[in-house]
């Protein structure tokens, strides 16, 4: 590790021009030392030239690693392992970085020792008037929060090298891996300092973001294999079934359950349905909406009694 330095992970598949305003956002910043890892996702379009193009004209700024195309969750973990900074942080090549990001960020961090993360407002596009989801909002801990649901982007935030050296890998996963590498990280007990800027914007600025297409049953299995994780994180920390955030989080598998179900899914729409009773606690379990899914369950099977429920739901 290098004290000071900033690490920024970059992630590409597909995206020349997007690419080049990202690594563009980042070497703008007023702070130094800063270092950019760029890693090729198996682009199979320009990507890969403009990423090499890059890497030369910042000789000992800009690290290039290309892999096979396997997602973003992948792709991160590479960018991690290869990181020399004190602190990390996490870029999508389709978003971009405020000027003033980092050097907001480190300096909250260096005032408030006791924080892991620092992160501050995220604008939706062209708009950086309104944060998006809760990041004009002060919290000071990642956990229960993130149990309800991942209330930033993957740019948000700055975390310290020693959070996310204890957090480990990222997932292989395509679907809510960030949200899973984030609970991870609130379990840990990881406190929060809020810089009162906007540091960074997101949002479509592709109409494919990776791994989106619901349609791919590998959309519905990652998000299953997500939820499950994230399951695992809340046996770790402890039942709390007191917590709001952890009544949705049950209402979120069974709600998952259903989808899955409908996906065609039926060994995972199976598990979380069970997660989502273990989840509701000794009481709610049995409640009649579990009694009458796991009946028809019973009698149509998890796909079909899925469809049906996914059905009533759009209804």
């Amino acid at each position: 590790m290098i004290r000071d330095l900033v690490s920024t992970v970059i992630p590409v598949y597909n995206r020349p021009a997007l690419l080049r305003e990202a690594v563009a956002s980042v070497l703008v910043q007023d702070y130094r030392p800063i270092e950019v890892i760029i890693v090729d996702d198996g682009s199979t379009d320009d990507s890969a030239r403009v990423a090499a193009e890059l890497a030369a004209c910042n000789p000992g700024v800009i690290r290039l690693f290309r892999i096979a195309n396997s997602g973003p969750g992948f792709a991160r973990e590479i960018g991690r392992k290869a990181a020399c900074g004190e602190f990390i942080q996490y870029l999508d090549s389709d978003d971009l970085l405020m000027p003033g990001k980092f050097s907001a960020q480190v300096a909250s961090l260096r005032v408030h020792p006791e924080c892991g993360v620092a992160y501050g407002k995220t604008g939706y596009g062209v708009d950086t008037t309104h944060p998006c989801k809760w990041t004009g909002e002060r919290i000071e801990t990642m956990w229960p929060s993130f149990l309800q649901w991942r209330w930033w982007d993957t740019s948000t935030p700055l975390y310290r090298r020693e959070v996310t050296d204890a957090v480990g890998p990222w997932e292989n996963l395509c679907q809510e891996e960030d949200w899973v590498y984030d609970c991870r990280a609130a379990i840990l007990g990881t406190r929060l300092c809020y810089v009162d800027q906007f540091v960074s914007v997101s949002g479509n600025r592709v109409p494919d973001r990776l791994g989106g297409n619901t349609s791919l049953p590998r959309y519905w299995r990652d998000r299953a294999t997500a939820h499950c994780m994230i399951w695992e994180c809340v046996t770790r920390i402890g039942l709390n079934y007191d917590q709001p955030e952890f009544h949705h989080f049950a209402r979120e598998l069974f709600l998952l359950a259903r989808q899955c179900g409908a996906a065609g899914l039926a060994a995972e729409s199976r598990e979380l349905f069970q997660l989502a009773r273990a989840a509701s606690g000794p009481q709610r379990e049995r409640g009649l909406d579990f009694r009458l899914y796991r009946a028809l369950a019973s009698l149509l099977g998890w796909t079909r009694v899925g469809w049906l429920a996914c059905a009533i739901d759009r209804w």
